[in-house]
C-alpha cells in the first residue's frame, strides 16, 4: 500500500496525529506538521518524491531512525522509516521520505 500513496493522500491530515505503538510503552503521538513535494517523478507512471515531516511529544526522549507502525484515525496501520532531525520547542523533529 505504500507505493501507492501520494502527498494529497497526506495533506488533508497536516495537524492531526499519528500514534506509534511500542511494546511496554504508551503510545507516542506524532504530529504531521508539513507535506512537501520533492521535484517531479523519476519516470512516466511513477508517483512524484514527497517527504512528511512530523513533531513528536515534549520529551527528552526520542525514537533512533527505524521503521515504525504509525496508526491513523482515516490511514489505518502505516510502517514507515522515519529519521529524527533535531528538537524543535522541545519536540523532536521526524521526517519520512517516499521516493
Amino acid at each position: 500500500m505504500l507505493d501507492k500513496l501520494r502527498s494529497t493522500d497526506f495533506q488533508p491530515l497536516c495537524t492531526q496525529e499519528f500514534q506509534v505503538r511500542l511494546d511496554g510503552v504508551e503510545p507516542i503521538a506524532l504530529e504531521l506538521v508539513s507535506v512537501a513535494d520533492l521535484g517531479a517523478a523519476r519516470q512516466a507512471g511513477m508517483r512524484r518524491p514527497f517527504s512528511l515531516l512530523f513533531l513528536g511529544p515534549v520529551s527528552n526522549q526520542y525514537l533512533p531512525q527505524g521503521t515504525y507502525r504509525l496508526q491513523h484515525d482515516q490511514m489505518g496501520a502505516l510502517d514507515i522509516f522515519i529519521v529524527p532531525l533535531g528538537p524543535q520547542e522541545g519536540r523532536m523533529r521526524y521526517e519520512a521520505i517516499f521516493t
